[in-house]
C-alpha cells in the first residue's frame, strides 16, 4: 500500500464515521472534549482502524 491510499482510507473513514458520531458528540456534551477524544482513541473500533493506519503510514515515512 502506499501514502495515497493509507491517506484516502483514513478519509474515508472519517468521513464514514466520525463526522456526526453521536457517541462523541455526547461524550463531549457530557464529561468533555477529553473523555470523548481519549474514548475516540482507546474503546472505538474505528479509532483502532485509524490507529493501524497511521501506524503503516509512519513505517512508509521512514
Amino acid at each position: 500500500m502506499n501514502k495515497m491510499d493509507l491517506i484516502q482510507d483514513i478519509d474515508e473513514l472519517l468521513d464514514q464515521y466520525c463526522d456526526g458520531c453521536f457517541l462523541k458528540k455526547q461524550l463531549r456534551t457530557e464529561k468533555g472534549k477529553a473523555t470523548a477524544h481519549r474514548f475516540c482513541i482507546k474503546q472505538c473500533t474505528v479509532g483502532e482502524q485509524l490507529r493501524f493506519l497511521g501506524s503503516e503510514l509512519n513505517k512508509l515515512g521512514q
